[in-house]
């Protein structure tokens, strides 16, 4: 079996949001947030997805 896609890792600003299993970054603010993302989209070759104001996921397609 061949994983194509999944979940890199998780972004919030509200990490009781997220279930476990996930690699999660917990930031202060949106704007960390954002640049938290950004950057790891770029690092994992991967692609950052707003799932709403205190959620990012950065998924391999």
């Amino acid at each position: 079996m061949v994983l194509e896609k999944y979940i890199l890792a998780v972004i919030t600003t509200n990490p009781s949001k997220v279930p476990s299993g996930a690699t999660v970054f917990s930031c202060d603010s949106k704007e960390e947030m954002e640049s938290v993302a950004a950057n790891l989209e770029a690092i994992l070759d991967g692609i950052a997805h707003a799932l709403n104001e205190e959620l990012y996921v950065i998924v391999k397609h």
